[in-house]
């Protein structure tokens, strides 16, 4: 099991590191943490909904992603409730105070999805979250040490370098344990290192004194791409530098499958930028609306700090707009919330196209495949291009007649066929998160947006995604493996607690 002494120290990149490296060495080897609060989910191929998170640790480690790797995912709604989904299906949206009260009665789900998977794998990557010593919350603690003692896992413990404090981080969380918790920690590490170690040595050993663990580890800030867990991640916090080809993405404060994009960051040529005020947008040549946990109060942000004034004015100003889920329901006409699922009531939307998104209580979870149909407009030369992706949304969007749907998709798990999304004068919506990951569409949106500015250099070309991330799977393995005591950790493997 890899915890770690606070958020975003890691945890996640090296359990993902140790499945690929596993998976390298022969193992049948599957990812799993009982709970994940993250906007960013995925759809499995069963239509159920689990954390990204291991989803990127299923593909190190060269499994399918399930659901059994994930039982519990919280999707914060607000900052004191979030909805609540079990083994895939949302189960509701509570208070924290009200999950709190209630978390202990899914230890069973927990287990049976962890049973699971120790009868079809040889090793099981257990993720913590957050810090074991959150004296505040460890007596119901389902994912930390509550979590190590039900499946009986030797923990590895993993602190943040670059954040200062190390040796503060570890052997202050070691101290807050109770004995028979400290007894479950087998090593530490010590995590995004930059620079000479030989400097840090006397602190390692001072640190392995104090202790009594042995650190296993000093890995660097190794420098590869892959999906982040949620709105910690450092791309949302990149530069603004503005590339030939600009794209702008809204950093909605209720953010989601923020990954969808991640595919033009390996572009030549072209900027990917994160913006939360209105000064910082500029000029782009795309601005992309993301999916979030609550368009309505996320669209009333935007339209109290001046970014929806600042969109529609690039709009006309020739800027390509393109809404993704969430983002897709602010382009329309009017939301409605009948039944109160976000904020209830009814606001107005951007009105960049002639749609309305009415809320419902059931959500709709699915994989597609289609094409885009023929769109007007800057991305006209895509029709015709294959898609695939899935849906996670809570509302349906009525396109009014004379506006042109975008896509059409068919259900792989009910084959429904349908059309969907909608655009027009360059403004296009869709449900379908990944539908960039094609490199097809990612290099055509591109070059349309070259063309539309009279570029005439050759613009890069998106590589095969699913491709480039196997590369960056191998590098994350190759370099913690250098770096990690790896005969150690397949020792505490063999003598376990």
């Amino acid at each position: 099991m890899i915890q770690g002494t606070m958020s975003n120290v890691g945890k996640s990149v090296v359990a993902a590191g140790l499945c690929r490296i596993f998976k390298q060495d022969g193992y049948r080897v599957a990812p799993f943490k009982s709970q994940n609060m993250a906007l960013n989910s995925f759809i499995t191929r069963e239509g159920l909904e689990m954390g990204r998170a291991q989803v990127m640790q299923a593909e190190a480690a060269g499994v399918e992603p399930s659901v059994s790797m994930n039982p519990i995912l919280l999707k914060p709604t607000n900052d004191v409730g979030s909805q609540v989904i079990v083994n895939g299906e949302v189960l509701g949206t509570m208070s924290a105070r009200d999950y709190f009260k209630m978390k202990k009665s899914l230890v069973p789900q927990i287990m049976k999805a962890y049973q699971k998977l120790d009868e079809a794998y040889d090793i099981i990557v257990i993720e913590g979250a957050g810090s074991p010593a959150e004296i505040n919350l460890k007596q119901d603690d389902i994912v930390n040490m509550g979590m190590a003692k039900l499946a009986k896992a030797p923990v590895l413990l993993v602190g943040d370098i670059d954040r200062g404090g190390v040796f503060a981080q570890l052997y202050g969380t070691v101290a807050l344990l109770e004995e028979e918790e400290k007894k479950l920690i087998k090593g530490l590490v010590i995590n995004k290192f930059r620079g000479d170690k030989t400097i840090l040595d006397p602190g390692v050993e001072m640190l392995e004194s104090m202790t009594g663990l042995p650190v296993i580890g000093v890995t660097p800030y190794l420098h590869v791409s892959l999906e982040d867990e949620d709105s910690l991640s450092e791309r949302l916090d990149g530069p603004q530098t503005v590339g030939l080809i600009d794209i702008a993405v809204i950093r909605l404060p209720r953010i989601s499958n923020f990954t969808d994009f991640n595919v033009f960051e390996g572009i030549e040529g072209v900027s990917i930028r994160y913006v939360s005020a209105a000064h910082q947008l500029g000029n782009p040549d795309l601005i992309i609306l993301p999916g979030t946990k609550n368009t309505m109060r996320d669209l009333l942000w935007m339209r109290q700090n001046g970014l929806e004034a600042s969109i529609l004015k690039a709009h006309r100003a020739g800027s390509v707009i393109f809404g993704v889920c969430g983002g897709y329901q602010m382009l329309g006409q009017c939301i409605s919330d009948p039944e109160g699922v976000e904020e209830g009531g009814t606001i107005r939307g951007m009105g960049l196209l002639d749609t309305e998104t009415i809320f419902e209580a059931e959500k709709a979870r699915t994989r597609v495949d289609g094409r885009i149909l023929q769109p007007e407009g800057v991305l006209q030369p895509l029709g015709g291009t294959k898609i695939t992706g899935y849906e996670i949304h809570m509302g349906r969007t009525l396109v009014h007649e004379g506006t042109r749907s975008f896509t059409e998709i068919e259900d792989s798990i009910t084959g429904e066929r349908k059309q969907e999304g909608a655009c027009g004068e360059n403004v296009y919506g869709s449900y379908v998160h990944g539908i960039f990951d094609n490199e097809a569409i990612a290099s055509g949106i591109v070059h349309a947006l070259a063309a539309a500015k009279g570029i005439t250099e050759e613009m890069g070309m998106a590589v095969d995604f699913a491709a480039f991330k196997e590369t960056q799977y191998d590098l994350l393995a190759s370099g913690l493996r250098e770096h990690l005591d790896m005969k150690a950790i397949y020792r505490i493997l063999e003598e376990g607690v």
